[in-house]
């Protein structure tokens, strides 16, 4: 798996977005992202990876991912819930794979629409 700023840069170029217009995109000073992307700097807080990511219209947790970190809503949401953490703990203890993730992502979908 490649490393935060590597893929950062493979990303915005294949989109063929400039680190400048990236900063303009997101509010971030050019030579941070470049920083980044020469792994001078560490990956930044989830955040600012969402915004990256929203900037170059992609996933965010395409580049997410790569940080092991997560946006602030969602730490702040699972960690203030026991059953939140009760879940993924479990899910933790299992080792699920890409496509379990995914799995349980659709049955949580199919489970939100069935109480509408």
């Amino acid at each position: 798996m490649p490393e935060f700023g590597e893929a950062l840069r493979d990303l915005r170029r294949a989109l063929g977005v400039s680190q400048r217009e990236l900063a303009r995109r997101t509010g971030l000073d050019f030579s941070y992202i470049s920083k980044l992307e020469n792994g001078r700097m560490p990956p930044p807080a989830g955040d600012t990876v969402v915004s990256l990511a929203m900037a170059l219209d992609l996933p965010p947790e395409d580049l997410l991912a790569l940080t092991g970190k997560l946006p602030s809503a969602v730490q702040e949401a699972v960690s203030r819930s026991t059953a939140a953490q009760r879940f993924l703990m479990a899910a933790q203890r299992m080792g699920l794979d890409e496509d379990e993730w995914r799995s349980i992502e659709a049955s949580l979908k199919r489970l939100r629409e069935g109480r509408s």
